[in-house]
């Protein structure tokens, strides 16, 4: 006699269903391509001319007209739709502090809905610095890069602080 198969319990149902999306999250962070986030030339670079208007010696003339005018970075350069997503990872998504690299995924996951959904172009920005007045220092030399900045995961009451700082700085 062969005794009945026994059906799984709710928690190893759950328990399978975790580990078939951590599997699926790992996969989907892989391939094909490591990550969520990529660089993509807006102006053509197909021919020495594109390049030489893109790069060397035609790039001059965007940055003379910059000199003049700095108000002129967000006419001839990506400026006015770039936004730096930053954090240093001291609070993140329920994990808590996992530090700037391991909080990564999450800042291209949040740069990706600024793309898809706003049409906004990012650069998540992870640093490795928890001195709220290091992280505003670094974070004001980044301005002249950046039409906006959004500070991300980054634990309180330091957040607060690095926001008001950058807001009399920048």
């Amino acid at each position: 006699m062969t005794s009945p198969q026994q059906s799984p319990s709710q928690d190893d149902l759950k328990q399978q269903q975790r580990e078939a999306l951590r599997k699926a999250a790992l996969e989907y962070h892989e391939f094909p391509t490591p990550g969520k986030i990529s660089v993509t030339p807006t102006k053509p670079l197909s021919n020495q001319r594109d390049l030489a208007l893109a790069y060397s010696p035609g790039v001059a003339a965007a940055c003379e007209e910059i000199v003049a005018n700095p108000a002129n970075s967000f006419r001839y350069t990506a400026r006015g739709n770039l936004v730096a997503v930053i954090t240093n990872g001291t609070a993140v998504l329920g994990l808590g502090d996992i530090g700037a690299a391991a909080s990564k995924p999450v800042m291209e996951g949040k740069a990706g809905l600024f793309k898809k959904f706003a049409g906004i172009d990012v650069f998540d920005i992870e640093v490795d610095e928890k001195d709220p007045e290091k992280l505003v220092d670094i974070i004001a030399s980044l301005e002249p890069t950046f039409g906006g900045i959004n500070l991300e995961d980054i634990k309180a009451p330091e957040c607060f602080y690095v926001e008001r700082k950058l807001r009399e700085r920048m």
